[in-house]
């Protein structure tokens, strides 16, 4: 249920509170009632909860669920984990398909840190560069401003790093594999999807 934090009573609700297809983000708070300071992080939580739909917020008694709390080697209170889901936030397929309509968005689609006007890192640049020598029109996205897309889009394309450039929905590659392709004078041709 959004806008609420969830208890974990046991290693077995807290595996099903980890696996939420519907959240990106689990934060468990491993918690204690003899400590005033985990009360308080507990209306800490229930305020972010509040305000961040997206992310599942689990309470987790330390000294009442011992095997969790020896797994991930918890020896004080409060101590905040946090999971990334791999279900991605928007649900699997809705997430995937944002990935499809974003590699479609122009025939050819870098994505990249930064953007055509500022790049910001030196391999982005590089692409830049190279891209606009090739006078083939392309947009660019700044996976800097979207952090779901950024994680997701590695996994989506088995594809670890940024630059990633892709033509008419298919991945080419990075840096790496651009410069290859312009030395090989291939670049132009895949770019305009001859190849």
């Amino acid at each position: 249920m959004a806008g609420a934090v969830a208890a974990a009573g046991s290693a077995e609700q807290f595996q099903q509170l980890l696996q939420r297809p519907d959240r990106s983000l689990v934060v468990v708070h491993f918690w204690a009632p003899w400590a005033p300071q985990c009360a308080q992080m507990n209306e800490v939580m229930a305020a972010l909860a509040r305000e961040h739909s997206h992310v599942a917020f689990v309470q987790l008694e330390a000294e009442a669920v011992p095997e969790v709390s020896e797994k991930y080697g918890i020896s004080s209170v409060p101590t905040f984990l946090f999971f990334k889901v791999s279900g991605n936030g928007l649900g699997g397929n809705e997430f995937k398909r944002k990935l499809k309509s974003l590699i479609n968005k122009a025939p050819v689609m870098l994505f990249m840190k930064g953007n055509k006007q500022m790049a910001k890192c030196g391999f982005s640049k590089q692409i830049l560069e190279i891209m606009n020598n090739t006078g083939v029109d392309y947009e660019t996205f700044d996976i800097l401003e979207d952090e779901e897309v950024r994680q997701g889009l590695k996994s989506f394309s088995n594809w670890p790093t940024y630059p990633q450039l892709y033509v008419k929905g298919e991945l080419v590659g990075g840096l790496d594999i651009v410069k290859e392709l312009k030395e090989n004078g291939e670049l132009l041709p895949v770019l305009k999807g001859e190849n």
